[in-house]
Parts: C-alpha cells; sequence; structure tokens
C-alpha cells in the first residue's frame, strides 16, 4: 500500500509540473499568430441579395452592456441577434489568432466593451483565460488566467476528454455589465467580477469584486489536490443579471441561487434530481431556466430566495444524443418580444421545437403554443440554442456531431437548418423554409440590420478533411448568399464556440487553436 501512495504522490507532481509547466508555455503573446491552414479561396457574394432589416425588438437589459455585446448569446434574451451590419460583399480579409504557444486553446464566448474592443474567454485543459484584444491588430492588450476545472484532471485520470467537453462551467458563461465588466463564476465555485483599464498606458484586467460560493456549493470534486473524494461535487455554471441587479447563479446539478447587489447570498434551491448545462434567459418579470427535465420561470422574493412561477415538462427521451451534452434540452432558452419563450426538447426519432407563453395566461389560455418535430427521424438533434426574433426561429441540426477530438464518420453529420415562424393568432407555428447546410456545432448569430443569418460549416476537402467556411443564409428566404472560406484541417474546427458580430461589423468565430475574424477587405 506504501508503494501506492508513493506512485499516486509522483503522478500528482508529475501532473501539477505539467499544468505549471503547460501555463507557461501557454502563455499569450501580444502579436498574433496566424494560425496553419488558412484558405486562399475566394468568397462568394449573391449580387442580387438585398439587404433588409429584420423586424422586432429586443428589450435593453439595465445591468449588461448593450444589445449584442452582453453575453454568449449577446443579450439577457439570449436571443442571437446583433444589431449590426455583419459581413457582405466578396472582398474579405479573414485573419486568425491563435490562443496560447503551445496545446490547444479555443475561444468560446465573445463580449464587446462600449468602446467597441472584443473580450474573448479562451478555455484549454490547463484553464480559461480572458484576453482583451485591438481589434484591428488583434492584439493582446490584457489576459487573465482563471483556474484549471476539475474535469481537466478527471480526463487525465480517466483518459477521456469528454469528460471536459460535458462541463459548461468554469467561465464560458460570463456576462459584461454596463460598466464593461465581466462577471463570471470559476472553477473554484468564486463569482469574480473583473474590469479592464489602463494602468501607466497599459491595458489589465482588475478583480473589481468576488464573492466565495463555497459554503452553498459543495465541491469534494476529484482533482489533483482531492483524489478520492467522497462528498458531493457540483459547479457554478451561469450567472446573469436580472432586471434589479440582483445576480442569479446555477449549478450543474440543479442548485439556483440569488446574490444581492451588495455582495450576500439571500437565497438558493435545490432542483432535485434535475441537472442545468445552459445558460439561462431574463426579462422584467422573471428568469427563465431550462433543466434537463423542465423549462422554469422564477422570481425572487421579498428575502431573495428564488420561487417558481411555473414549471413545463418537456420530452426528454431515453438517451444522449450524439450532438447533445446530456439526456436533456440543448438549447438555453430564447425570449421573443414580450411574451415568448422557445426551446428544444430531446425526444427520441426527432427533437421538437417549443414555444410557450411567458407571462399569466388569461382564461382559457394553454402556456404550450405549438411543438413541432424537426429535421429527420434519428438524425435531430441541437446542443446549441436559437436565433429568435419578432415571431421567427432559426435552429440548427447538430445531429452527428460529437467534438473536434472525437469525430471520426463526418457523414454522419446530418445537417439542417430551420425557420419556424408563431401565427398570428397564437394558433400554432409554420416551417417557412429549411437549409440543408451541415452546421456541427456553431452558436449562430443573425444580423437585424441586414438580414443575413452567419453559421459556420464544412465541405469534404480533397484530402479527406474538412474545408470550413462561414455561410450566410438569408433570413427572408433561407437561400445561400455569403460564403467566405476559413481554413483547412482541426485548427479550424469550431468545436461547439460561438460566432459574434461585433458592433462595427466584424464577424469572429471561436475554433479549436484560437479565433478567426472576418472582415471587408477595405479595411486592411
Amino acid at each position: 500500500m506504501k508503494r501506492v501512495w508513493i506512485g499516486l504522490g509522483v503522478l500528482v507532481v508529475l501532473f501539477v509540473g505539467a499544468v505549471l509547466a503547460w501555463r507557461y508555455v501557454d502563455r499569450e503573446n501580444v502579436a498574433p499568430t496566424a494560425l496553419p491552414g488558412a484558405s486562399s479561396a475566394a468568397a462568394s457574394w449573391d449580387a442580387a441579395y438585398v439587404p433588409q432589416p429584420v423586424e422586432g425588438a429586443i428589450a435593453p437589459h439595465p445591468w449588461l452592456a448593450a444589445v449584442g455585446n452582453g453575453t454568449m448569446h449577446g443579450d439577457g434574451y439570449q436571443s442571437d441577434v446583433h444589431p449590426a451590419s455583419g459581413p457582405m460583399g466578396a472582398a474579405y480579409q479573414v485573419r486568425s489568432r491563435r490562443a496560447g504557444n503551445g496545446m490547444i486553446r479555443q475561444c468560446a464566448t465573445f463580449v464587446y466593451r462600449s468602446d467597441g474592443k472584443p473580450i474573448a474567454m479562451c478555455g484549454g485543459l490547463a484553464g480559461f483565460r480572458l484576453v482583451l484584444l485591438d481589434p484591428d491588430s488583434l492584439e493582446m492588450l490584457a489576459s487573465y488566467e482563471l483556474p484549471m476545472r476539475p474535469s481537466s484532471f478527471q480526463a487525465f485520470v480517466k483518459r477521456d476528454l469528454s469528460v471536459v467537453m460535458n462541463d459548461t462551467s468554469g467561465g464560458a458563461y460570463l456576462f459584461l455589465d454596463n460598466r464593461d465588466r465581466v462577471v463570471l463564476a470559476d472553477s473554484n465555485q468564486v463569482i469574480q467580477r473583473i474590469a479592464t483599464r489602463q494602468v501607466n498606458g497599459q491595458w489589465q484586467f482588475v478583480v473589481d469584486a468576488s464573492w466565495d460560493m463555497t459554503p452553498y456549493v459543495p465541491h469534494d470534486c476529484q482533482n489533483y489536490d482531492n483524489w478520492f473524494p467522497t462528498g458531493e461535487c457540483d459547479m457554478l455554471t451561469t450567472i446573469m443579471p436580472d432586471m434589479e441587479g440582483r445576480y442569479w447563479w446555477v449549478t450543474r446539478y440543479g442548485r439556483v441561487g440569488t446574490l444581492a447587489a451588495e455582495g450576500s447570498v439571500v437565497g438558493h434551491i435545490t432542483l432535485p434530481g434535475e441537472e442545468i448545462q445552459n445558460a439561462f434567459a431574463v426579462d422584467d418579470k422573471a428568469v427563465y431556466i431550462i433543466t434537463d427535465q423542465a423549462q422554469y420561470a422564477f422570481t425572487a422574493g421579498a428575502d431573495g430566495k428564488p420561487r417558481i412561477l411555473w414549471r413545463h415538462p418537456y420530452d426528454r427521451g431515453t438517451t444522449t444524443k450524439v450532438g447533445s451534452i446530456n439526456r436533456g434540452s440543448g438549447t438555453t432558452p430564447t425570449l421573443l418580444g414580450d411574451r415568448y419563450i422557445t426551446f428544444t426538447d430531446n425526444a427520441d426519432g426527432r427533437i421538437n421545437l417549443i414555444v410557450l407563453r411567458r407571462g399569466e395566461l388569461a382564461e382559457g389560455e394553454r402556456r404550450e403554443i405549438c411543438r413541432v418535430p424537426m429535421f429527420s427521424q434519428g438524425a435531430s438533434a441541437t446542443d446549441n440554442s436559437m436565433i429568435g426574433i419578432g415571431r421567427s426561429i432559426l435552429l440548427e441540426n447538430n445531429s452527428g456531431y460529437a467534438s473536434s477530438f472525437a469525430q471520426k464518420d463526418w457523414d454522419a453529420i446530418a445537417g439542417g437548418v430551420t425557420r419556424v415562424d408563431i401565427r398570428a393568432d397564437e394558433s400554432g407555428c409554420d416551417m417557412v423554409w429549411t437549409s440543408p447546410l451541415k452546421v456541427p456545432s456553431v452558436v449562430a448569430k443573425l444580423s437585424q440590420a441586414n438580414g443575413v443569418a452567419y453559421y459556420y460549416s464544412f465541405d469534404p476537402a480533397p484530402d479527406g478533411g474538412q474545408d470550413w467556411s462561414v455561410v450566410g443564409l438569408d433570413f427572408r428566404t433561407g437561400k445561400q448568399v455569403l460564403k467566405v472560406p476559413t481554413g483547412r484541417g482541426s485548427a479550424f474546427d469550431n468545436n461547439w464556440a460561438s460566432l459574434s458580430i461585433a458592433p462595427n461589423g466584424d464577424l469572429y468565430v471561436g475554433v479549436k487553436r484560437g479565433l478567426l475574424q472576418v472582415r471587408p477587405a477595405a479595411r486592411h
């Protein structure tokens, strides 16, 4: 037994040493390093396309950055709609920035300061990293390291990277507030509020405030310093402000809580046996959280404790599909206007797009407006939130895609993008169009200004690999109007990261080895 403990001690030392060395080697270069394999192919653009703004309002959030700038999905409605006009035309500059110097690190989330500078959250096995970028040069202005997630160690011990891919904790579901501060929950169960400031002409990330949540979230997780846990392991995943500025937080295993503006935890509850792996939406009446079993609307009582306004169960199916993170909905709930909320279930065979009335119901009203089967039998799954604006919903099919680490059969990716509209009389929903575009994993975005929905897709390459591209679909018809080749190979695989449109119209895409920027060639 003594030899066993000595052996375990050696492994711990080796692992910790490797992580420390990795962090040292994987420091962020100030100047950008381009990803190898960039495409030289010309972009294609449908010259007959007439840009047309998309109707629909997204309420601004008083405690978030401007609409389009504040979360992975853009805003408090989690609409995935950006006000800015995204790339159009046939002449583009496609630039890339490798995240870190050595190991795999991808940038999954983009938010934008009030001066237009992007802040990217870039994750790797050694931990997450915030990076402030100059949008014109892609130079790093500042960086901030976050602690390593326990899932990294668990993946090392189990030799299974899916442990990491199925973990949404650590800071990816952050938000940027109305004062340009990033707020996130790190893997040490600390909520951090982080400002960006210039000190002697140099940009820095500075911790503005922090709150230790370990008294409320059990965290006896297997890690390099805790090989044989005996207690409960849970992880903070998402944090968002409500309309009063109160922070709401959730954990993977069903804890829902609030944090008062003055910094004291004022209430929390547990949803027994339910799992939360998505972000959540907010409006002026409720906080909308989806678990692997039901869609909820919460409000806070006078004591700050979360209270359930309503609960709507859905068909969670019998299995976790390829293209999904757990046995439950893969979508962050999306709010449309002041009346609707939409999400998908995990029904066997074909998932359903579900639309509910989200407010108080009038006499005789049912909460559910429609339940629409999506895509093809046996090839229907999504782990990305829909685009939602007005009465229209755009949903992509991720069925068949596991991750850039695990994908073997690229022909198994079924593809498909569908637009569904809510009828004006609320008697149901109708499919407007369907595109066969293959969209393995990206968090897609709609430009409200020009009516183009931007996706990230691939074509089989002659060498057996993949040629990746940004593809634009006409919101009105589903017709492809834009294709911008980006690169070939695994480095350009999106691997579940987001696409984002900056306030100036530049488009960013997170990829396996960093990020891409697509902008008009005239800006070069």
